[in-house]
């Protein structure tokens, strides 16, 4: 596995990396938690290409990956639209010829009860958090089957898919969606050697989180370290490490695992003090 410099970067000095080779797309990829897996993935030898809605994020990232030596683009899309979410897989596939691995990172936040939940608000988290991932999946999922390969698919879920806090409902109800259609697609696919996983991950410090905390809930510069005191090992949960895992789940060291949603978390759903 390649060793890493002081910025984190991979160096390119002769060793494997988890991900050699790999034609790799994250969804949602320009920022927060996408951004770190397309770093993880880049380091770990993937060739990366990563969507977002604004070029300038997007853009930035890549450069930073070149700079690095690693292979990287962006490509603009909003994954809402099922066509645009398509054609993400579509745009890699025509420079790499394939797809072998796929991140739906992609994530809408915004805030609403059951009782102030907008028709449209509920049609833009579903096409956000469910309806976009599951169009990059299909058109993922085909490139594989037409040639045969097997292929891994990691969805971004929250733990809120078992049940969430009152104002995400809207949320809540899309990242249940996301984990089951995880579920169906990995068992739909097991014979073809195409494994699908998802991480229901937990509170964590994004630049989308820093954003959602101060236009929901008017939130100051110190929000990190007072939510960390309440939090069982004093910090919120960093994208980094999300982002090791998530590589982990898209190489062939997570061996034959498949249809697992797992609880990226420090609280234990289910149980009581």
């Amino acid at each position: 596995m390649g060793h890493l410099d002081d910025s984190g970067k991979r160096l390119l000095d002769g060793t494997g990396g988890l991900l050699d080779g790999k034609i790799v797309l994250v969804n949602g990829g320009s920022q927060g938690i996408g951004a770190a897996v397309a770093r993880a993935a880049a380091r770990e030898g993937a060739a990366v290409t990563v969507t977002g809605r604004r070029p300038e994020p997007g853009e930035a990232l890549v450069g930073e990956l070149r700079a690095a030596g690693c292979e990287a683009a962006y490509v603009r899309a909003d994954l809402a639209d099922a066509g645009q979410a398509r054609g993400s897989v579509a745009r890699v596939v025509e420079a790499h010829g394939r797809i072998d691995c796929l991140v739906n990172a992609a994530g809408l936040t915004s805030r609403g009860t059951l009782l102030e939940t907008t028709p449209e608000l509920f049609d833009a988290h579903l096409a956000i958090n469910l309806k976009g991932p599951f169009f990059a999946m299909q058109a993922a999922v085909a490139d594989m089957l037409e040639r045969e390969a097997p292929g891994t698919i990691v969805n971004i879920g929250s733990n809120c898919a078992h049940g969430g806090p009152p104002n995400l409902t809207a949320y809540s109800t899309a990242k249940a969606g996301l984990a089951g259609l995880t579920r169906n697609a990995a068992h739909a696919h097991r014979w073809d050697r195409i494994r699908v996983n998802a991480l229901n991950i937990g509170w964590t410090a994004t630049e989308g989180e820093d954003t959602t905390q101060r236009a929901f809930h008017g939130a100051g510069d110190d929000w990190r370290e007072r939510a960390g005191r309440g939090l069982p090992m004093g910090r919120l949960g960093d994208p980094d490490e999300i982002a090791d895992f998530v590589v982990l789940l898209l190489s062939d060291r997570s061996g034959v695992v498949t249809g697992s949603v797992i609880d990226w978390d420090q609280n234990v759903l289910g149980a009581l003090d």
